[in-house]
């Protein structure tokens, strides 16, 4: 299967060659046109979603699917996902305190595919009081043990392994190939 991952860049259109692909995931910080363009971009129809600490809280539009808290079968795959981040702020939308996503994810079910905005915490955390990930999804990857985690938020495109999960950070786009 492949997937086309977009995330927290507006002008990732400038930069996005056409293709073919199976599924395209966004990460959240992108207005839902530029999700509908990046998905026409590269002839897909299946389009899952979760939302960042940028957007608004209106749902998706139809074909996009939102994969916060909710789980979702792409061939033989499952994915699930949560957006927004951390709760830096008093007020926004999608932010929340790290106790909460504690209780969001407790029952959790397993899934191979795991979408969210924020990073797991340490791992691809930026040292500035904003960009940082959330425990719950460290202790998600234990009990769990998803083969991806799929992430934007942090403003980098970076790859690393937490147990048995590839933890896969985007910035603008980028294409993977998932064996099912």
């Amino acid at each position: 299967m492949t997937i086309l991952v977009i995330a927290d860049d507006e002008f990732l259109l400038n930069k996005l060659p056409e293709a073919n692909v199976n599924l395209v995931i966004a990460c959240g910080d992108l207005p839902n046109d530029i999700i509908l363009q990046a998905a026409g971009r590269v002839n897909c129809k299946q389009i899952f979603a979760v939302k960042g600490n940028h957007d608004d809280e209106s749902p998706f539009p139809s074909p996009i699917t939102n994969l916060h808290l909710s789980i979702q079968q792409a061939g033989d795959l499952t994915f699930g996902g949560f957006g927004g981040s951390w709760k830096y702020k008093p007020k926004g939308n999608n932010l929340y305190e790290q106790g909460e996503v504690d209780r969001f994810l407790m029952k959790f079910p397993k899934v191979d595919v795991f979408v969210t905005h924020n990073s797991p915490r340490m791992t691809h955390d930026r040292d500035d009081g904003v960009h940082l990930g959330f425990s719950a999804f460290v202790t998600y990857i234990e009990r769990a043990r998803p083969r991806l985690l799929l992430h934007g938020h942090q403003h980098i495109n970076k790859e690393s392994t937490l147990l048995v999960t590839r933890v896969i950070g985007t910035y603008g786009h980028r294409f993977l190939t998932i064996e099912s």
